[in-house]
């Protein structure tokens, strides 16, 4: 039943997870509560997955691999897809209220999480009809006479997917559907905060589209073994996981005994190189915003800002303005860029790491606790720390917060030895008023991706991925598609 609060917007989603077809609850009916971070109530219930449920989504989609045409009939595959993209569009501002009551994630700021990965749907439906999953690479010589070589790109297999809590519509839908059009079936494990953001995914498959049986299954679970099952399952061929890297360790050695195929994208602790040229009026208010328009809960902002000590001063000023009067509350506000964090376990984490920069020497410019105006909710004020030691914790752990750490350079040499000084190497920025002096600094840089002056790194058509323990493999671009892809190369006669 759809339960809908008219003063807050809040609504329940859907409590039933899609095994082989049917959208069930686990044998005895066990559920466990989703909780609206803005408001600290319950919203709804959820069904607590086991691992038995897990094992019999896995058998479903091994199944449906081995036995069905899934596989090998492109043209249905895109059917199935453009039927998903329709019936993912219908449904939109019904997903729009489930990510805002799940994730506390501001209306304002929701499109990027809605609309964006609906479209992303057609896209890969049309990049996979119009792949060339045979090549011909010509004749080549041999000790056996010439010989004709083709390479075939063919699925993987089974995927699992397993999501987080941060942007979790945005990520079932980028983690399982070019899986899906490269012609793999999918079990995805969504995270136990936002469970609904996959079960509404999966009631729209089995309600809306002609995606088979066994093709498509979402295990919605409570219970952390739950998803190590998947991992571990030697029915599965791939993992795809975007989370944190502690996580992506735990996985890697999950699927080792099988020798999995591991796409990962983990964490970032991405820094953002300010050289004294740049515009500060331009580049500083848009790193405060980056920091705080998702309440810090995404691995790919530039948490660390590097400034150059001869206009330390003048940034200080204008990134504390900035974080001062960024727009923080209720996330049903319009106008409301900065929601709550996801949990008070998550707050806590954030608070606690602000007092461990704090009593490692930083200075603390603003924020740094509980917004006085917003009691009840998991709110964090937008926090703005100077003087901060590049080796301390803050400075090298993922905060997941709208934090931003601040530290000064005196050379292009030092930013970039500070930028590179963690295991992390997702993302990262540069700020000039000389692009080539930029592009020299972000050659340097030990990071997967960097945005210059804004510019954003990020889009479908562009591979993404880490460096370091930031990740394995990429999503997005053909790169991203093939990764779902396994390459056959077959010798034949001349």
């Amino acid at each position: 039943m759809t339960v809908v609060d008219s003063d807050t917007g809040v609504l329940a989603g859907e409590p039933r997870m899609l095994i082989d077809g049917d959208l069930v609850t686990t044998a005895g009916g066990a559920t466990f509560d989703v909780i609206h971070p803005a408001t600290e109530q319950i919203a709804g219930q959820a069904t607590d997955g086991t691992v038995a449920d897990m094992e019999r989504a896995v058998g479903a989609a091994r199944r449906a691999f081995d036995t069905t045409d899934w596989s090998r009939d492109v043209e249905f595959r895109h059917h199935c897809l453009t039927q998903l993209h329709d019936a993912l569009d219908r449904n939109k501002e019904r997903l729009r209220r489930v990510l805002v009551t799940e994730v506390g994630c501001p209306l304002t700021v929701s499109g990027s999480q809605i609309e964006s990965p609906i479209e992303e749907v057609t896209h890969w439906a049309e990049h996979g009809r119009k792949f060339d999953y045979v090549v011909d690479t010509g004749v080549h010589p041999t000790q056996m006479g010439p010989a004709r070589r083709r390479l075939h790109y063919e699925p993987v297999g089974v995927v699992g997917a397993i999501t987080p809590w941060n942007v979790p519509f945005y990520l079932n839908i980028a983690e399982t559907i070019p899986a899906l059009m490269a012609g793999n079936t999918v079990v995805l494990k969504p995270a136990q905060l936002t469970p609904w953001s996959g079960s509404e995914y999966g009631r729209i498959v089995a309600e809306e589209t002609d995606i088979p049986a066994g093709v498509f299954n979402v295990v919605v679970s409570n219970a952390n073994e739950v998803g190590a099952a998947l991992s571990a399952d030697p029915r599965v061929d791939m993992i795809t996981f975007t989370g944190s890297t502690a996580t992506g360790r735990a996985i890697l050695a999950a699927g080792a005994p099988t020798v999995k195929k591991t796409l990962l994208e983990l964490g970032g602790k991405s820094a953002h190189i300010v050289l004294d040229d740049a515009d500060f009026n331009s580049a500083l208010p848009l790193a405060a915003m980056m920091a705080c328009v998702m309440s810090g809960q995404s691995c790919i902002l530039p948490s660390r800002i590097l400034l150059p000590r001869s206009r330390y001063d003048e940034g200080l000023a204008i990134l504390k303005a900035s974080m001062e009067n960024f727009p923080v509350g209720d996330p049903w506000t319009p106008g409301i860029m900065q929601g709550p964090q996801i949990s008070d376990v998550q707050r806590q984490k954030v608070l606690g790491l602000i007092k461990s920069g704090i009593d490692s020497g930083a200075r603390l410019i603003t924020g740094g606790g509980i917004p006085e105006n917003l009691p009840v909710g998991y709110y964090t004020q937008p926090t703005l720390l100077a003087d901060v030691d590049p080796d301390s914790q803050v400075a090298q752990e993922e905060i997941f917060g709208p934090v931003l750490t601040v530290t000064p350079y005196d050379t292009d040499d030092e930013a970039i030895a500070i930028a590179n000084n963690t295991i992390y190497g997702l993302s990262g920025e540069v700020s000039s008023a000389d692009v080539d002096r930029a592009l020299a600094v972000a050659s340097r840089m030990r990071t997967g991706n960097v945005t210059i002056n804004g510019k954003s790194h990020f889009g479908i058509g562009s591979p993404f991925g880490g460096t370091k323990q930031s990740g394995l493999g990429y999503r997005n671009g053909d790169l991203g598609y093939t990764e779902y892809l396994a390459i056959k190369t077959i010798g034949l006669p001349e």
